[in-house]
């Protein structure tokens, strides 16, 4: 197998010709299961330990990652008389079903956690309430409010969904009843063990990989006027299925690099409309872990969100629709293409 020095394995769900999903380890364009990777382990001494899915291989991260390069050290070789039949197991991706890479138990998600975009949304929200607003001291003030935020606020970070969860190529539906979905690309840790009040200088050590996450988030419905005492209605603006597109792989944090030198990317029909550094974080990676360790216990497979950059469609006034595609895409992490398609109305 030719393979230049840079790329590494990444794992992922696949299923093929309408079978049921399973894991899978990705070398170079092709899924090899966790199954046919079992032939592997005589000839290695080493052993995968929950091979049913990736969920199951993120229970026990720390002992599987290393049999994990090997395995993949031996396919790229492919001098062990196992590798060279499972080679020829391999199946390229074009030929799969992509499902989101695993099924979180939960999923936390950051709120307003980039400079810009945060500094973004005051201007726009105080130009469209008062159009004769002096524009240049607004950005002044809320520039100096996101420093301030930055040395001694904390993350906002709430709860997302399971059932939004969809794979990295699926279509999202767009309800009838909905004026304003938008979209929101971000970088996702993938949580791999289990983390309670875990300060933010130790964070990084409890994430086994990152992937991408599109949070759509239907903007009308995030207030509620009728209880505003209550707070943002997170549950019916982000909790639509399909509004949470995963994926496609999970990219072990060792190949990744630092969490906040990566560039997110999101296209709507081939236009660029977020393009920024995870640099641009008000919170960390590690920050954001360690707040929410602070107040409950995360667990291997979590998803934790990290906020989206600007660019989303209130700055643009320019909602997702019928027929729309987005393609988001973060630095090593792959790229997601999904298309936008309209909820039937009811009869």
């Amino acid at each position: 197998m030719n393979i230049n020095a840079q790329d590494h394995f990444r794992l992922g769900t696949f299923s093929i010709a309408g079978g049921p999903p399973f894991p899978a380890l990705v070398i170079a364009g092709k899924a090899y299961g966790f199954s046919a990777l079992s032939a592997l382990e005589r000839d290695l001494g080493r052993h995968l330990r929950g091979t049913d899915s990736v969920l199951d291989q993120l229970d026990y991260w720390d002992e599987n990652f290393p049999v994990l390069q090997s395995m993949a050290a031996a396919l790229i070789d492919g001098t062990l008389p196992a590798a060279q039949r499972i080679l020829e197991m391999g199946a390229p991706l074009e030929q799969l079903k992509t499902h989101a890479p695993l099924r979180p138990r939960q999923i936390f998600q950051a709120g307003a956690n980039y400079h810009k975009h945060v500094i973004d949304l005051i201007v726009d929200g105080a130009a469209a309430r008062d159009p004769s607003t002096n524009i240049d001291q607004v950005r002044a003030n809320a520039t100096q409010m996101m420093r301030e935020r930055a040395e001694s606020g904390k993350p906002f970070v709430f709860s997302g969904h399971y059932s939004s969860v969809i794979g990295p190529y699926d279509p999202i539906i767009v309800p009838y009843d909905v004026q304003q979905p938008d979209w929101e690309l971000e970088l996702a840790a993938v949580i791999g063990k289990t983390a309670r009040r875990v300060p933010s200088s130790q964070a990084l050590d409890y994430v086994a990989g990152y992937t991408i996450a599109n949070d759509i988030t239907s903007r009308e419905l995030v207030v509620r006027p009728d209880v505003p005492q209550m707070g943002m209605d997170w549950m019916a603006s982000k909790g639509t299925p399909t509004f949470l597109p995963i994926g496609p792989f999970i990219t072990p944090a060792k190949f990744v690099g630092d969490p906040q030198a990566l560039r997110i990317t999101l296209k709507l029909n081939g236009q660029i409309m977020q393009d920024e550094s995870t640099a641009g974080m008000i919170f960390s990676v590690a920050r954001i872990i360690e707040f929410i360790s602070a107040h409950v216990q995360l667990m291997p497979g979590d998803l934790v969100l990290t906020g989206s950059p600007s660019g989303n469609g209130t700055h643009y006034n320019r909602f997702i629709r019928d027929g729309d595609l987005l393609e988001g895409e973060v630095t090593g992490l792959g790229c997601q293409r999904n298309p936008c398609v309209a909820e039937p109305r009811p009869a």
